[in-house]
């Protein structure tokens, strides 16, 4: 207990994070003014660097909180206004309307979820089977979803696994309450066999968030930028699909063997087994819940496999934002499978809440770089190579920039400034249209490498799983790191030798439109 009061205010700061931790975020706050005051372009860099250490010790402490102070001094000291910061959030609405109305509405479906992953993972005894069926549903759902819907699904599926094993090694039956954040009353014989399963969500979970990274680079509708891609460059759903094949499906089918390998070998932590008391406690679970099913529970399945129908119907065709999807699923399920109470439904807001916030701080980051111009310089040398090579270097420069920012923010950057290089005539039409695909896969591509690259693995970082699972920054880059490579490699290969020839061979067969001439110029200025 504190001695005295200002060792009480220095309890307080952070919590229950480690002194060391408290200190360091306490030198951030005084050195920032000071750097911004000598050099506001250096500042704004070392701003980033802090908040991407915030979220590597995720674990430590949530990083909403010390990412939240950092970016409140930067307001204050000018890096960027509350403007601007109020501008990024605006424009990202409908991310945080997806997160907190959409995550919410998958939890209200979690009971059909369960029982069909749990059918998954008792039928399907192959490891590497399982994990390829996880990469490819994840993929294919994540083309016609957005990955962080997917993600959610996933996450909901683990959580229910992980509790029920949990409460049976705690000494619970199946209809008892458990707390399964608290570890102290596992048995001990049954802490190896903890060990193992969190090893094997671990797996896929991970073979899934790549998963989402395959599927959303395809079309679209995969990704928040692929939408601001197509729209500047004019593309419909299939011409965006077609145009960007000549590099993503070369790379599905190469992260599909790495997945294969990966479990063959069982590096990069993966290859862990489902236990066979594990597989027993999860057999005899879906052995009591299916005897215990009444009437009502099977018409909450009816119900709820007919609202998920109306999901991938709703977010194929479009027929409103994500978010407000994800708001009509919550109200049909909770209305149709006779959930009224407040609390009930207040717990569902619980998972994606915490990360709302902390992606309103993300935005004041991505305001801090667009006002101190972060980026720019990377830009302007970019826009010096010409041909293939600019190819190469576009889609390598937003893969590097997106592993450190967000893959959204830098691909509407990149796409914006070389769309005004073709309507001023510097760059042709169909250099345009390669250099949109280089944008498209350099932003979806390498940025699996870290957590803050992607909505969804940040998503994964911070849900409530990753702490049941040990499952940390540093352990996602290290097994991220050998799709990242293949990816990258592979991507980058494609995009250097075959797309122009792929692109040619499309304009032969008459698959996609060939737009000769800029908006406001003349044949001869476009060419």
């Amino acid at each position: 207990m504190p001695t005295s009061l200002p060792h009480a205010f220095i309890k307080n700061f952070l919590g229950n994070s480690p002194n060391w931790y408290k200190q360091l975020i306490i030198t951030f706050l005084i050195i920032n003014p000071i750097i911004f005051y000598l050099s506001p372009y250096v500042a704004g860099w070392l701003l980033v660097i802090e908040f991407i250490f915030t979220l590597v010790m995720a674990l430590k402490c949530y990083p909403l909180q010390p990412g939240g102070l950092l970016i409140i001094e930067a307001v204050a000291i000018g890096m960027t206004s509350i403007d601007h910061v109020m501008h990024e959030i605006e424009s990202n609405i409908e991310v945080l309307l997806l997160l907190i109305f959409m995550v919410a509405g998958i939890y209200f479906m979690k009971q059909l979820l369960l029982f069909l992953f749990t059918k998954l993972l008792i039928n399907v005894r192959s490891k590497t089977r399982l994990s390829l069926a996880f990469v490819c549903a994840s993929a294919v759902l994540s083309a016609f979803l957005d990955a962080l819907t997917v993600i959610a699904v996933i996450i909901s599926v683990a959580v229910g696994f992980y509790s029920i094993y949990h409460k049976v090694a705690s000494g619970k039956d199946f209809s008892a309450k458990h707390d399964h954040t608290e570890d102290s009353k596992i048995e001990p014989l049954s802490q190896q066999q903890l060990e193992d399963f969190r090893a094997f969500l671990r797996n896929l979970l991970m073979h899934a968030a790549i998963g989402t990274a395959l599927g959303g680079v395809t079309t679209m509708v995969g990704e928040p930028q692929n939408l601001i891609i197509a729209a500047k460059a004019d593309w419909g759903f299939l011409e965006f699909f077609l145009r960007m094949s000549a590099v993503t499906i070369p790379v599905l089918f190469c992260g599909l063997l790495t997945t294969f390998a990966l479990e063959q070998t069982k590096t990069f932590g993966y290859g862990a087994k489902l236990p066979d008391k594990v597989r027993k406690i999860l057999t005899d679970y879906d052995k009591y819940m299916d005897a215990k099913q009444t009437k009502l529970d099977v018409a909450k399945y009816y119900i709820q496999a007919a609202i998920a129908v109306w999901l991938i119907i709703a977010l194929a065709l479009h027929l409103a934002t994500v978010g407000l999807i994800g708001l009509s699923i919550i109200i049909l399920t909770t209305s149709m499978c006779g959930i009224t109470d407040e609390h009930q439904i207040g717990h569902a807001f619980q998972e994606s809440l915490p990360f709302t916030a902390l992606l309103c701080v993300f935005f004041a980051v991505v305001a801090v770089i667009i006002d101190q111009q972060l980026f720019l310089p990377v830009i302007e040398w970019v826009l010096t190579f010409e041909g293939r090579s600019q190819l190469a270097v576009f889609y390598l420069a937003n893969g590097f920039l997106s592993m450190v920012s967000d893959n959204v923010f830098v691909g509407s950057i990149y796409i914006t400034e070389v769309k005004e290089a073709w309507l001023t005539g510097q760059i042709t039409r169909d250099q345009f249209d390669l250099l949109a695909i280089a944008i498209n896969t350099g932003t979806n591509l390498p940025s699996v490498a870290t957590p803050n690259g992607q909505a969804a693995f940040l998503f994964l970082l911070t849900s409530t799983i990753s702490p049941l699972l040990r499952l940390s920054y540093g352990r996602m880059v290290f097994m991220a790191l050998p799709y990242t490579l293949v990816l990258t490699l592979v991507g980058l290969a494609f995009t250097w030798y075959f797309l122009p020839e792929a692109t040619d061979l499309f304009y032969q067969i008459n698959l996609i439109e060939h737009h000769n001439a800029a908006p406001g110029l003349t044949e001869s200025a476009s060419h």
